[in-house]
């Protein structure tokens, strides 16, 4: 029986959804709060809340992990401001907030947030 792949191609190729995932959780860490499509909003939670998790380790492993996906100061900000304010919480790092559809396209808007 056929099974189906999990997670959403949002219309591009492997690398360039890797690349959008990761743009869009760097945008997100460094505002606390994005405005993007429900779609690309509910792809990137699952990813940024991996990382979160990362940093609130906060050990030398993590950091090395954490310095694959973005430059040494998104790194710092991560480990120090933002893993130990989720310290005492098991997990849901992120809200989404759901908007009305987009004026040009009628694309399904969300916001992504930190929770505080």
């Amino acid at each position: 029986m056929r099974k189906l792949k999990k997670g959403r191609k949002l219309s591009r190729k492997r690398k360039q959804r890797k690349a959008l995932l990761r743009s869009l959780a760097r945008a997100l860490f460094l505002k606390e709060k994005i405005k993007t499509t429900e779609a690309r909003a509910k792809e990137v939670r699952p990813f940024a809340e991996k990382l979160i998790t990362k940093a609130k380790k906060g050990d030398l492993s993590s950091r090395r992990i954490l310095l694959r996906y973005f430059s040494k100061d998104l790194v710092k900000k991560l480990v120090d401001e933002i893993g130990p304010r989720y310290k005492d919480r098991k997990g849901g790092y992120t809200r989404i907030i759901k908007l009305g559809p987009r004026q040009s396209d009628g694309a399904r808007m969300a916001i992504i947030e930190l929770v505080k």
